[in-house]
């Protein structure tokens, strides 16, 4: 008679008990990682965004429907949107963000942060300080805006 090689019920339990430990885990990790990358990403963006502002102002490019230009701004219209404008004798909303990402949000020291025209400043009394905060994991990440304009 010839010894059949099977793996017994104690063991496949075992292995499998492992690989969920192990995939549990990996996926607590990644989930995290995905979340704090979010926060990373929207707080690139916003200062991209706070630059392109900055740059149109020190060029002094006027939009269509503006005839005297005083600068440009960033107005955070609520915990998830901004908007980029122009100000001129009306604003001129250039572009509507939404953060479309569910616990991440933006909150500013000083709204509407204003770049004035051909490096005339800001509208700042005191630095602003963005913070974009994920609610998930309780981190966040920090945008200051100086009186000069410089963003950091």
């Amino acid at each position: 008679m010839k010894n059949k090689s099977a793996y017994t019920l104690i063991e496949l339990l075992v292995g499998i008990s492992i690989m969920s430990i192990i995939f549990s885990v990996g996926f607590a990790s990644y989930r995290d990682f995905s979340r704090r990358q979010a926060l990373t990403g929207v707080t690139k963006s916003i200062i991209s965004d706070l630059r392109l502002l900055q740059q149109k102002a020190l060029s002094g490019e006027k939009p269509d429907l503006c005839t005297v230009l005083s600068g440009y701004q960033i107005d955070i219209t609520s915990t998830t949107t901004y908007n980029l404008q122009a100000v001129c004798s009306t604003n001129i909303t250039i572009k509507t963000i939404d953060l479309a990402v569910d616990e991440v949000t933006i909150s500013s020291s000083f709204d509407p942060i204003k770049f004035k025209v051909l490096g005339q400043g800001t509208n700042l009394t005191t630095d602003a300080v963005i913070t974009i905060t994920n609610s998930k994991i309780g981190n966040s990440s920090v945008i200051n805006v100086g009186i000069g304009g410089d963003i950091r």
